[in-house]
């Protein structure tokens, strides 16, 4: 498949888990890559790598300015950058509240104001930002992930109304449980790793955790210039989370 051929793309936190994966697949169908991250040295050709910190609108601006002379333009903007947290509201302090948001919120709104000006001239743009099924589903332990990411879901939605009429569509991907590395040290973490794998995929009606893969498939279904008709839609990718309620089994 070729829908990307001859666009260029940036993916901010590409150098794993759901970036890398987004950032392999686009290139691999066509697209010009170029991958953001804090340690983009695991990057390898054809992707282009920058280093960049989304913390910092001067790191972030010089960063995308690099990577649209490199790249000769810019059409698809993917925000997957992004930072978890654990805990109920009581459980993280005002430091950690703000550094998450400061990551996960205005990270989105320091990468897409500086990459704005070059997706207008795209007759392709798009940009896809990473969000999760946090926003829309009440899970336990997970209140500053949460507010987090439902703020990124209504950035989404804004962005897309104020956007549309320059051409530029705005949509999210609100993945589940992913088997990325961050998870994996979760449950490094855990007291009793077995268990809580076991616990965090039965969760899932699938009964298993999302693969990057997939999360990464979905990212560049909304990207794909056949989705010209998609603007301001939070795609699940959650293995039945947000819609299905099961019967235990074998009720």
């Amino acid at each position: 498949m070729s829908d990307f051929e001859g666009l260029a793309a940036l993916v901010t936190g590409g150098a794993s888990g759901i970036g890398r994966a987004t950032a392999d697949l686009l290139a691999a169908r066509g697209a010009r890559v170029a991958v953001l991250d804090l340690d983009p040295s695991s990057v390898r050709k054809p992707l282009l790598a920058y280093r960049a910190d989304v913390t910092d609108d001067a790191s972030v601006r010089a960063a995308v300015a690099a990577a649209v002379t490199d790249l000769g333009g810019l059409d698809v903007l993917v925000n997957n950058a992004g930072v978890g947290a654990q805990g109920t509201v009581e459980d993280n302090d005002d430091e950690q509240w703000r550094r998450v948001l400061d990551v996960n919120v205005l990270g989105v709104v320091r990468t897409s104001r500086a990459a704005l000006a070059h997706l207008r001239a795209s007759a392709h743009a798009a940009i896809v930002n990473t969000c999760s099924i946090a926003a829309t589903a009440g899970l336990p332990q997970r209140a500053l992930y949460s507010a987090s990411k439902g703020a990124v879901l209504s950035l989404t939605l804004a962005m897309a109304a104020d956007h549309v009429r320059e051409g530029i569509r705005v949509n999210c991907v609100n993945p589940g449980t992913v088997d990325t590395p961050w998870v994996g040290r979760l449950l490094d973490a855990a007291p009793d790793p077995v268990a809580e794998r076991a616990a965090l995929e039965a969760r899932q009606p699938t009964g298993r955790l999302v693969t990057a893969a997939e999360v990464a498939s979905a990212i560049a279904y909304l990207a794909s210039p056949l989705s010209g008709a998609t603007t301001g839609s939070a795609l699940a990718v959650d293995g039945g989370m947000q819609g299905l309620r099961l019967r235990p089994a074998g009720r």
